[in-house]
């Protein structure tokens, strides 16, 4: 694996330092890419702070290859909003937002956390908003050449989507549904370790709907090297299988976040 096709997630690493001065340090550390999750509070942060983050990574001179759409409250256990009848306006307003920044700076890949199940709602009117919320975020994407992905997410028993499979069946649903067809897996493979999925029969079955890599190792959620995945192997099986795309490093660093890229010489 190349390693200038690594990109750093900055809202994981280098969370010592304010979120407008990460990326200057992921350039001394290295790093030409980075991705963030959403970076702000709400879901449409004033014009001037759009203008600082864009800003920030500009001046940092690195480039913004990955950002998620509006989850909510990620800290207090949010994984989204786009299913939720009540918050899918937020969402909508927020798609805008977000293509606006991958405008400016070059992003294409947008991850669309698919939100938690809701006590009191039927699953499937949940779905049902959810095509609906996709379709747009798929259709606003499409306008600079983008791509929605839809992740499988470990450790929050309420988030539908746990395996490449459930990920895979929404891309069905909202390419069918929806007439569009630039929906793709985000292939984590922390997540898929950690629920018990099968990553080698994802990459072998499903190669061509990967978006998106990210990693770290399992168990602890830290950097490769500290857990038991076989990193080499699949990386390997991504560039057999056609893989050109990025690999973000979603990790918790095990101590200084600039100290835990000593597995990349290795």
């Amino acid at each position: 694996m190349n390693p200038n096709r690594y990109d750093v997630n900055l809202s994981i690493l280098f969370t010592e330092l304010d979120v407008l001065d990460r990326p200057a340090a992921a350039k001394a550390a290295g790093f030409d890419k980075v991705e963030f999750w959403w970076p702000f509070p709400v879901a449409v942060p004033t014009d001037r702070e759009v203008d600082r983050f864009v800003q920030a990574i500009s001046d940092a001179g690195v480039s913004l290859v990955g950002l998620n759409f509006f989850a909510g409250d990620m800290p207090a256990g949010d994984r989204g909003v786009l299913s939720n009848p009540d918050r899918a306006g937020e969402f909508a307003d927020n798609v805008d937002v977000a293509v606006g920044i991958g405008e400016r700076l070059g992003c294409r890949a947008f991850n669309a956390l698919y939100g938690n199940r809701i006590d009191g709602v039927e699953a499937a009117a949940q779905d049902n908003v959810a095509v609906e919320s996709l379709v747009r975020a798929a259709k606003g994407t499409e306008r600079i050449g983008g791509v929605v992905l839809i992740e499988p997410v470990s450790g929050t028993p309420a988030y539908p989507l746990k395996t490449a499979a459930d990920a895979l069946a929404v891309i069905d649903r909202v390419h069918a549904d929806g007439g569009v067809d630039n929906l793709r897996l985000l292939f984590d493979l922390y997540h898929l370790t950690v629920n018990g999925d099968d990553p080698n029969a994802v990459i072998d079955q499903h190669a061509n709907a990967i978006g998106h890599v990210q990693i770290a190792d399992a168990l602890g959620r830290n950097e490769p090297g500290t857990g038991e995945i076989d990193f080499e192997h699949y990386f390997d099986k991504l560039d057999a299988a056609g893989y050109t795309g990025h690999i973000g490093l979603e990790y918790k660093p095990s101590g200084a976040s600039a100290d835990s890229f000593g597995w990349i010489k290795r």
